[in-house]
This record gives C-alpha cells, sequence and structure tokens, in this order.
C-alpha cells in the first residue's frame, strides 16, 4: 500500500484510527476459549466489527509469540484474514526488530513477504545497515521507533548529543538512508509536546502514534501538533477498543470505543478542511 493509497482510506472513512490487536488470553471473553483458535475468532469478531470505522490494524508480535507455534499461526490467519477480506486496511507488524544486516533481511522477509504486512516497526539504534533492509520492500513501510510513550523513554532519547537531543538525531539521519521515503516515524501521544519539533524534521512523513486513552494521552493534543496537509498520522487504540468489554457483546461494545474515537476524528478532520 502506498502512503497516498493510506491518504484515500483516510479521507473516504474520515478516520485515521489504527486498532492494536495485542490479544492476552486471560483478558479475552471466557466463551472464546472454547474454540479451536480463541485469539483468531477474538480478532476476527473484533475486525469485523470495526474494519469501517479504521483505517489500520496492528497486531503486537509479543502478544502471540508468547503462545508459541499455536500464537504465531494465529497472528497469519489474522494478517489472511485482513488481506483476503480488507485489502484497503493498512497492517502494521509491531515487531520492534533491528539487527545486524543479514538478520534484518530475514525480518524483513518474515513480515514483509512471507506473512504479506505492509509495514514493520523497527528500532534505530544499530543504524543504517539495520535499517535498510527493511526498507527495501516496494510499497511497504518502515515504522521506526523515534520518541516512544514509555517512561523510560528519557532514559536516552531526549538526552543531548551534540547540543541536540538523540531523537532528533536518529530521525534527521533516517532521512539519508537507502529508501526513506518509506520511512513512517513512532511517536507516544504522552510527548504532545514534542510534536511541533518534529514535524520541523518530518512534514510530509506519517507518525504512528500511540498513548491515546489507557496511556493518558491526548487526541486533540496530537492533531494540534502532529497533523499536516496529509493528515500524516495513525491514532493507535488498543485496550480500550478491545477490551471494552469480556462478554458474549465484546465486538458490539469494541465498535462502540472506536465508533467514539472515529467521531472525534472526524470533527478533527472537517476542522481542518
Amino acid at each position: 500500500m502506498t502512503t497516498q493509497q493510506l491518504t484515500q482510506q483516510i479521507q473516504q472513512k474520515k478516520s485515521f484510527l489504527c486498532i492494536g490487536l495485542d490479544v492476552d488470553v486471560t483478558k479475552i471473553p471466557q466463551h472464546l476459549l472454547e474454540l479451536e483458535d480463541p485469539i483468531f475468532e477474538f480478532n476476527k469478531a473484533i475486525i469485523d466489527a470495526t474494519h469501517d470505522l479504521c483505517v489500520s490494524y496492528k497486531p503486537n508480535t509479543a502478544f502471540y509469540e508468547a503462545y508459541g507455534l499455536k500464537g504465531w499461526q494465529s497472528l497469519e490467519k489474522t494478517i489472511n484474514y485482513i488481506n483476503q477480506n480488507h485489502p484497503e486496511i493498512f497492517t502494521i507488524a509491531d515487531a520492534k526488530r533491528g539487527d545486524i544486516g543479514n538478520t534484518s533481511s530475514m525480518y524483513a522477509k518474515a513480515f514483509l513477504e512471507d506473512l504479506n504486512f505492509d509495514s514493520v516497526t523497527v528500532a534505530p539504534y544499530m543504524g543504517k545497515d539495520s535499517v535498510e533492509p527493511f526498507l527495501a520492500f516496494e510499497n511497504k513501510h518502515t515504522i521506526l521507533l523515534a520518541l516512544t510513550s514509555n517512561e523510560g523513554a528519557f532514559d536516552f532519547q531526549t538526552k543531548l548529543s551534540g547540543g541536540k537531543e538523540l531523537y532528533k538525531t536518529v530521525i534527521e539521519t533516517s532521512k539519508t538512508w537507502k529508501n526513506s521515503e518509506n520511512l513512517m516515524y513512532v511517536v507516544g501521544a504522552t510527548k504532545a509536546e514534542y510534536f511541533t519539533e518534529i514535524r520541523k524534521i518530518v512534514p510530509d512523513s506519517f507518525l504512528l502514534v500511540p498513548g491515546v486513552g489507557a496511556q493518558g494521552g491526548s487526541l486533540q493534543e496530537v492533531c494540534k501538533f502532529g497533523i499536516n496537509s496529509n493528515v500524516g498520522l495513525l491514532i493507535n487504540s488498543s485496550r480500550g477498543i478491545i477490551y471494552a468489554s469480556n462478554g458474549t457483546d465484546f465486538a458490539r461494545k469494541a465498535r462502540e470505543e472506536a465508533l467514539k474515537i472515529k467521531s472525534e476524528m472526524e470533527v478533527i478532520l472537517m476542522k481542518n478542511n
């Protein structure tokens, strides 16, 4: 999927919502545990209930890897279901990979070719040769961890290096890498005041923004500082949507929560023309 196609989806759906499919078996409705693949059945119900309200789904791969081979099979079935039934949806493998070049090439193949995700999250700490293998895939996107929403982000990301915050150096340097036009960036919603500085460096790039809702980030604040002429934002919500209920009505409740966010986004888009 190209960024132009993603932007068209945002315009058509009047939404820039990304739903995180971070499935914890201990939190899903009990009646699903009787099924052969409860993780996939949970995801399928959430997707069926919300696909018209969002433009992206983001499974965090740790929640699948934790269950071994069965969990990986659930992930594969989930991404296949999205690609076959809702090809307009932008898919993100939230895997946070990043290693030496030949290892990164294998990670890239696994997520962008074999599983056929549209994008994958990547840690930039090891530099250019650990990221460029992901960028080599045509019409696929690498989402670089730039400024995250966790408490430990301040340990390194905002420290000064050569008189400049490290996260700024990361973003600026990444623009010099081969196929950098395929880069997007993770910027936590709890760091809304930093969006102005980030937009000075990457005014046209898409930003994946976790931390709205359960982690305390404000959608209005993020959009105030982060939205651009093509919207340029994917706002992720996971727990607040998928765990809105743990009863048999879980899919309907998930839709209700997604609709609340989508409606707020629609107002923001109207205000920003």
